[in-house]
């Protein structure tokens, strides 16, 4: 069933690039987030799983998740990553693969729960909401974790996956060139611009970017067939990388970069490049991104410049963590001062109360060990801990793999904490092991 939906791949992508624009409209966008969990339910449910088909669609809807907030085309907030725990759910209800039994992940997701005791909402508040938005992305990384723990994966799905992650990416870039105002109109500055992000959070749209420079990357380094035009294929990561530099949010691009590198540098070992021809890449890769940021630059008006040099609209040296380090600083405070934690969701009442600071968190570090105290310490610890075990067990082709996911997880957390899906699906894929890849030499 997957390999029929896959045959034509640009088909696919020229598709996703048409939903893009029908995002626009609010009618197609509530049949399209419908649609999207219908249907691979039904696959999933009828085939049993059978060729991963659990993992395919829930990379799906990580991918399409900030699409679907943009436009509204989830009934819930939160959809995607309720839907991402039903496809994984199912698949391990269903599926023939025995699973491994991973008792850390169990303790993960039973030791953040505890939390919910401690929580207190000032009135007028929804404790639900508050409960949903600050667990709802870590149960994602312990059901995904449970998932994925051990499990053999072949290349071929996990590129399968990957490139069905990356199809609602594309509508995401689609939709931004739609929603996006002349760019001569927009006033860009010293922060993250919501008019060049289509009217969303550019924190997350440059997170969702950047994921699709990364993947797009991996497939041409690996030279896999994305559209069978490798000068196609170059033309995508080139528009991704202007569209997330556009953002002005810098997590996500530095993310993609750090990711890239690390799996770049991974495969080159895999595959024994020499010197010379490394010396190549390198040259044609630096042409490449300084083109880029040069056009960029010169489009915003040297904007570009000093927004990732931290600097303000004037050039004025600011906070280049634009307040996360004060919040990381309250919540490590608390952290000393509550042991058990504060309880969940309540690091945003605390600041206001104490600090007078009203923005949430974006450190998913920081919230863990001010809401969960030293069980938040434990848990953080683990976390850290089980997918390097993995990385050293796997070769140079793995290791690429494993430590980009990990990586990518990581980096977001801590910029972007865990708003959507993406980050604790991608943490648990440096868990499998990777099978039915050419051996080396």
């Amino acid at each position: 069933m997957i390999e029929k939906i896959i045959n034509n791949r640009l088909l696919l992508i020229l598709i996703h690039l048409g939903i893009g624009f029908l995002g626009t409209f609010s009618i197609f966008a509530k049949l399209y987030g419908f649609v999207i969990i219908i249907i691979p339910f039904l696959i999933i449910y009828l085939n049993k799983n059978k060729n991963e088909e659990a993992f395919i669609f829930a990379s799906y809807i990580v991918g399409a998740e900030i699409f679907n907030r943009m436009t509204g085309g989830f009934f819930l907030y939160e959809t995607g990553k309720y839907t991402v725990l039903l496809f994984l759910i199912l698949g391990v209800l269903l599926g023939d693969f025995k699973q491994h039994f991973s008792i850390q992940y169990i303790f993960y997701i039973l030791l953040l729960l505890l939390g919910i005791v401690f929580t207190q909402v000032p009135e007028g508040e929804s404790l639900r909401k508050a409960i949903a938005f600050n667990l709802s992305g870590p149960v994602v990384l312990g059901v995904s974790a449970f998932y994925f723990y051990k499990r053999p994966i072949t290349k071929k799905q996990l590129y399968n996956a990957m490139f069905f992650m990356l199809l609602p990416l594309f509508s995401t870039v689609s939709l931004l060139y739609f929603r996006t105002p002349d760019l001569s109109e927009i006033v860009f500055g010293g922060e993250a611009n919501f008019e060049a992000s289509g009217g969303f959070g550019p924190n997350q749209v440059a997170t969702a970017i950047g994921l699709g420079v990364f993947l797009i990357t991996v497939f041409l380094i690996s030279k896999e067939k994305l559209t069978n035009y490798i000068f196609l294929d170059a033309l995508f990561l080139i528009y991704f990388i202007y569209r997330g530099l556009l953002t002005f949010s810098r997590g996500g691009i530095i993310t993609a970069i750090t990711a890239t590198l690390i799996f770049t540098f991974f495969y080159l070992l895999y595959k024994k490049i020499s010197f010379n021809i490394l010396i190549k890449y390198i040259l044609i890769s630096a042409i490449f991104i300084i083109s880029i940021w040069l056009y960029t630059s010169n489009i915003t008006k040297g904007m570009l410049d000093n927004r990732y040099a931290g600097r303000n609209k004037i050039g004025v040296q600011k906070d280049i963590t634009t307040g996360r380090l004060d919040i990381l600083q309250v919540q490590a405070f608390n952290f000393l001062e509550h042991p058990l934690g504060i309880g969940v969701g309540n690091g945003k009442y605390e600041r206001m109360k104490k600090e007078n600071i009203t923005g949430a968190s974006h450190n998913e570090v920081g919230r863990l060990l001010e809401e969960h105290g030293y069980i938040g310490l434990i848990l953080l610890l683990l976390l850290i801990t089980i997918p390097i075990f993995n990385f050293f067990r796997g070769n140079y082709y793995q290791k690429a793999f494993i430590l980009s996911f990990y990586l990518i997880w990581f980096l977001t957390i801590n910029h972007s904490a865990m708003r959507i899906a993406l980050p604790g699906f991608i943490y648990a894929l440096s868990l499998i092991r990777i099978t039915d890849y050419e051996e080396e030499a």
